[in-house]
This record gives structure tokens, sequence and C-alpha cells, in this order.
């Protein structure tokens, strides 16, 4: 289950986030560029991430396979108990890999919820270590500002991806969101719907501008083996 990051990390996060500005220094045309190729890639870490979570097979004996296939209200007692003894078996990204599949036949559940809870896995194990790293970068290799803006661009298209694969699932949004969509620098709800109705194509989130891309990679790693369709469920 996705939880909200903590209030000391959130704030380790944008005062990294200002860092990184800082690195970068003045706006110059060649921010625009790097920004638009940060926004490629952005898209493309949430495709690669969706499709691996995906197909990744779930640990098998612990009773994910009851969660996932229960009948009934997910609100009753046995359904809370049965998630409830589950999930002490299981590590958070173990959670975070069940959740990608649970969200198939549920996919209202993420537009439901906060966003700081659809992020907040993210910047603890990704955005907030990537920041950091970018600011050492920056400061001992004395990196170009284009870089350094790029960079950012590129981790707050992978932070809030999670965020943006939920608004595709919800009727009410922020007007930024309808506006960028508008842009098409995010993706619609009818774009996105060709992901569920086969599972197999189109699992970049963001804008699915490298939808192309990861469609390809997709084929060759069901070619080679590499993902199989027995991870689509828990087993």
């Amino acid at each position: 289950m996705m939880k909200r990051a903590p209030w000391p990390v959130m704030v380790a996060m944008l005062l990294s986030i200002a860092l990184n500005l800082w690195f970068a220094g003045a706006p110059s045309l060649s921010w625009f560029p790097a920004a638009l190729i940060a926004w490629y890639f952005a898209d493309f870490a949430s495709g690669i991430t969706h499709m691996v979570m995906d197909y990744k097979p779930c640990r098998q004996g612990i009773g994910l396979d009851r969660l996932y296939f229960f009948e009934g209200s997910r609100e009753s007692e046995d359904y809370l108990a049965l998630r409830g003894r589950v999930w002490r078996e299981m590590g958070p990204f173990e959670k975070l890999v069940y959740d990608f599949k649970n969200h198939h036949p549920r996919p209202e559940a993420l537009g439901r919820r906060p966003m700081l809870v659809q992020i907040g896995s993210t910047i603890c194990f990704a955005s907030l270590p990537a920041s950091i790293l970018l600011n050492l970068a920056a400061w001992l290799l004395l990196l170009p500002g284009w870089l350094v803006f790029g960079s950012v661009i590129l981790l707050v298209g992978g932070t809030f991806a999670q965020y943006f694969h939920g608004t595709l699932h919800r009727a009410d949004n922020p007007r930024i969101v309808e506006w960028m969509r508008s842009a098409g620098l995010l993706m619609s709800p009818d774009a996105h719907q060709l992901h569920h109705d086969t599972l197999t194509r189109d699992f970049a989130t963001n804008n699915g501008w490298s939808n192309p891309l990861v469609n390809r990679i997709f084929a060759l790693a069901i070619r080679r083996r590499w993902l199989t369709e027995s991870g689509l469920t828990p087993q």
C-alpha cells in the first residue's frame, strides 16, 4: 500500500530541489530543449517502471492470490483481516509491486488516493537520493546549467509519474492537469485506456511520447521471456 512520505523527507526533497535550481544558475535558451528531452525520458522511465512492475511475479505462498481474487466487500472484516495478515509478511517493495497489479482490475482506486500518497514511495526510494546526487555532481563536476535544469525536470516528471497516472482514472483534476493535457505534455484517459484494454502496450503514463519505444522493448522482453504473462497476477 502506498504511503505518504514522512514530513522530514518532504522538506528535504523541497530543499534539495531548490539547491538543484540554484546550481542550474540563470535561465537560458538551452533550457527549453533540455526540458523537452528530460520530459521525454521521464515518460520513458514511467513506461519501463510500469512494464516491469506489471509483469514482475509476486512472492508466492503468503496469500496474495487470495487477497487479489477476494470475492465480496473489500470493506468487510474478512478482507481487512486477510490484508492485515498478508501485509505483515511483505516488505515495502513487494507491496508496491502488488499495487501495480491490483490497479488493473480496480483502476479507480489509484485516482482516489491523495497526491502526497501517490508520490511518497517515489520520493523516498528514488527522487530524494537522485536529487542529492545531482547536487553533489553539480558542485564537484561544475555541470552546465542546462544539464542541471534538465535533470530537475526529469526528477519532477519521475516524482509525479504515479500522480499523473492517477489523474487518468479520475474526472476531477486540477486545472493545470487539463492545461498540460491540452498542450500535449500529459496524456489523455482515452490514450491510457489502450493499456488497460490489452496490458501489452502503452505502459508510459506521463504523456505517452515514449510508448513506441517502450512497446518495442516490451515485445523483445516477451520474446526473450524476460517477462511472462504469469507475472501479471499473484499466483
